[in-house]
């Protein structure tokens, strides 16, 4: 039994909810998500929730069964409020600016990163150090994110890097005499 599975979606006020078979549709203030539920599962609107349930108590379904209820609960939210990331760059030099659509990167190399900023999400930089990235969509924020990190991931001597905000750098002991 999936105890998350188990909790239906609440539909906030503002936000409007469609189901047509495995389809979901959701809209609010901030956009449009669609999401396809895989075939392990049903899914259905009760008044102003979501509720999700497996077909059958195969291993499949039950797996399906609480990732589909949170992927439905991340498309409600995000259409209702957003998702934030935030990215922190350590690093003499390291710095981050938008120009236009663009995110232009200074991480050390002999080169800037222009790294092109996607429809849907929005980046902002308040302070060269900082990179903050927004949209609706969770997993496209969390890619993003992912992205301009491995474009120069923390390393453990000096810490020097792009890394998530509040994420901890394990720091190693350097060479010894």
């Amino acid at each position: 039994m999936s105890r998350i599975g188990k909790k239906p979606v609440v539909i906030p006020a503002g936000v409007t909810a469609k189901v047509e078979g495995q389809a979901i549709s959701v809209k609010g203030g901030k956009g449009e998500l669609h999401f396809t539920a895989p075939d392990y599962v049903s899914v259905a609107l009760e008044g102003t929730q979501i509720a999700v349930s497996p077909r059958s108590e195969d291993k499949k379904a039950r797996a399906a069964w609480g990732m589909t209820r949170s992927i439905v609960n991340n498309l409600v939210i995000g259409v209702s409020q957003g998702f934030e990331r935030k990215l922190e760059i350590t690093g003499v030099g390291y710095k981050a600016a938008v120009q236009g659509k663009n995110l232009q990167l200074s991480l050390g190399y002999s080169h800037d990163i222009s790294f092109p900023i996607p429809d849907g999400i929005a980046i902002a930089a308040p302070k060269p150090t900082e990179v903050s990235i927004t949209g609706i969509d969770k997993q496209r924020v969390g890619q993003i994110a992912a992205e301009i990190r491995a474009l120069r991931p923390p390393e453990p001597y000096k810490g020097k890097g792009v890394k998530y905000a509040g994420e901890f750098i394990f720091r190693k002991e350097g060479k010894k005499k």
